[in-house]
């Protein structure tokens, strides 16, 4: 696969992706387009994972959100977004809430 094919990605995306590997320290998974992206112990799960094994398996079709990307290293998240709910852009026609308008008249 050469680098035409490559899926455009960017922080906040949610991807889906096979585990490939399995260690101590994170799974390994395979995007659709062949990229490979790890998804750390820490970012399995909300709570503390000790054993991933209880959280993933090789074979696994998994969906993550990319945490950050760092050349050709992508780390990813399979954690709930802590505000519970995925922000979007102003500038695509987002309105704002009462209470956003009402705290920004405060301030």
């Amino acid at each position: 696969m050469d680098r035409t094919d490559r899926i455009d990605l960017k922080e906040g995306d949610l991807i889906e992706a096979e585990v490939f590997k399995v260690t101590k320290f994170g799974a390994f998974v395979r995007l659709a387009d062949g990229q490979r992206a790890l998804i750390h112990i820490s970012q399995v799960a909300d709570d503390f994972v000790k054993n991933i094994s209880e959280h993933l398996n090789l074979g696994d079709k998994i969906k993550a959100r990319v945490l950050k990307i760092d050349g050709k290293k992508i780390d990813l998240t399979l954690k709930k977004p802590k505000d519970g709910f995925v922000s979007y852009p102003k500038s695509k026609g987002f309105k704002s809430s009462p209470f956003e308008d009402k705290l920004k008249s405060f301030f």
